[in-house]
């Protein structure tokens, strides 16, 4: 409502005769003029979907029932269904009946008054609340602001979190590739570190070997030169004898008497066959001559 427009105040009554009453009663007084305000329709109805669609974007209504329960009951029913259509409802209190043939219009024009005063100092007391409301919604709009703008900060800090997050999540996930690594290493570390103990615990518990050169050897034991070193690393090779070896030009055994022994079995097994490593390895190949009977 604007200071320019009257007030609208629309009138609820339950038949023609009480609009007629009313309009009679309204004769002769100046309501825009004192109270700026314009009573636009009187609606003579008891139907709440009529009245919803007569009355809506009204100021004020104002209910002129009887005062039987009949009356009452109606004007309840109104005020229930039809308060979310208009501003303010005031019920006038007319002390009549349909059965009453004259009404002192004096008497409904004081109600009607009333009604509109009532509806105006009920609007002054609300005023104070409406003003309160009004300052508590500033408050909230203030604090809502704060909230969105605290709501966008915590939205920038999120997604920094998340990209921080994604970033220590690529990283543990690299640490955990090294980690892998590492501990595959470390695994085969030990197991080296096992071997190596293994081998020198071995080591330990056998007897020391000696070296010879197998040409010095050769020379001392047949008192002839070593022509072919290759078919005693072949015999060798293919009889495995046990706590000796023989390579890259000497012979290892526990004693040097071990070395000279297995030197004189392999030159008893050239002479036997008398022919070179290329037809002795054919002799072991076809197997005419096995490695065991040395060993028999």
């Amino acid at each position: 409502m604007d200071a320019v427009n009257p007030i609208d105040v629309r009138i609820i009554v339950e038949g023609a005769s009480d609009v007629e009453k009313v309009s009679r009663a309204m004769q002769n007084i100046a309501l825009g003029a004192e109270y700026h305000i314009t009573i636009s329709a009187i609606i003579p109805t008891t139907n709440p979907e009529i009245a919803k669609k007569a009355v809506r974007g009204a100021d004020i209504l104002l209910i002129a029932t009887d005062v039987d329960a009949p009356g009452r009951e109606l004007a309840d029913k109104f005020q229930k269904c039809l308060k979310k259509e208009v501003g303010h409802i005031e019920r006038m209190k007319l002390p009549f009946g349909h059965d009453v043939e004259y009404m002192d219009p004096v008497i409904i024009r004081n109600e009607i008054k009333n009604a509109i005063i009532r509806a105006g100092l009920i609007s002054i007391a609300n005023i104070q609340k409406y003003t309160e409301i009004e300052e508590k919604l500033w408050e909230s709009k203030d604090k809502l602001k704060a909230l969105k703008e605290e709501k966008k900060a915590l939205t920038a800090e999120n997604q920094e979190l998340i990209s921080k997050n994604k970033e220590i999540a690529e990283s543990k996930e690299k640490f955990r590739g090294k980690l892998k690594i590492s501990e595959d290493e470390f695994k085969n570390v030990k197991q080296r570190y096992a071997d190596t103990k293994n081998k020198y615990q071995i080591l330990k518990n056998k007897e020391l070997f000696e070296a010879f050169p197998l040409n010095e050897l050769w020379k001392e034991a047949f008192d002839e030169e070593l022509i072919d070193e290759e078919q005693l690393y072949f015999i060798s090779n293919e009889f495995k004898p046990e706590k000796i070896v023989v390579g890259q030009g000497y012979i290892v055994a526990p004693s040097k008497e071990d070395a000279t022994g297995w030197l004189k079995i392999i030159r008893t097994v050239l002479i036997f066959y008398d022919s070179k490593i290329d037809d002795l390895k054919e002799e072991f190949d076809d197997e005419k001559f096995s490695p065991n009977l040395l060993k028999q």
